[in-house]
């Protein structure tokens, strides 16, 4: 089944959310500030989509510019700092199956569905 890790803040989120409903197929929504992924989840997640855990970052949040920005950090630090921070996890993903896409633009979620 297709997953959607939204935040209903964001409008590209919204965009990507719309995109999905769109589509006509089945698909389950994880409001993952409210369901925070767990870290083996969260690691597959960022394998699925093919790039190291800096890249799935929104490095523009304040949290991110005020605890993090410039300091020298391992994979592992970065996930842990996107769990406890689940904000700083960039959106929305779209998985399907073994395929996964970040929706900027959320045109490309079309590529997986």
């Amino acid at each position: 089944m297709i997953r959607i890790y939204h935040n209903p803040r964001c409008r590209k989120s919204r965009e990507g959310l719309e995109i999905l409903e769109n589509s006509k197929k089945e698909f389950k929504v994880v409001k993952y500030l409210d369901e925070i992924p767990s870290e083996k989840e969260l690691t597959n997640i960022i394998q699925l989509l093919g790039i190291t855990p800096i890249q799935l970052v929104r490095k523009t949040e304040k949290i991110w510019k005020e605890n993090y920005k410039g300091k020298e950090m391992s994979d592992a630090e970065i996930i842990k700092a996107m769990l406890d921070n689940p904000k700083l996890i960039e959106r929305p993903i779209v998985i399907n199956n073994n395929k996964a896409v970040i929706g900027r633009p959320p045109e490309d979620i079309l590529s997986i569905i």
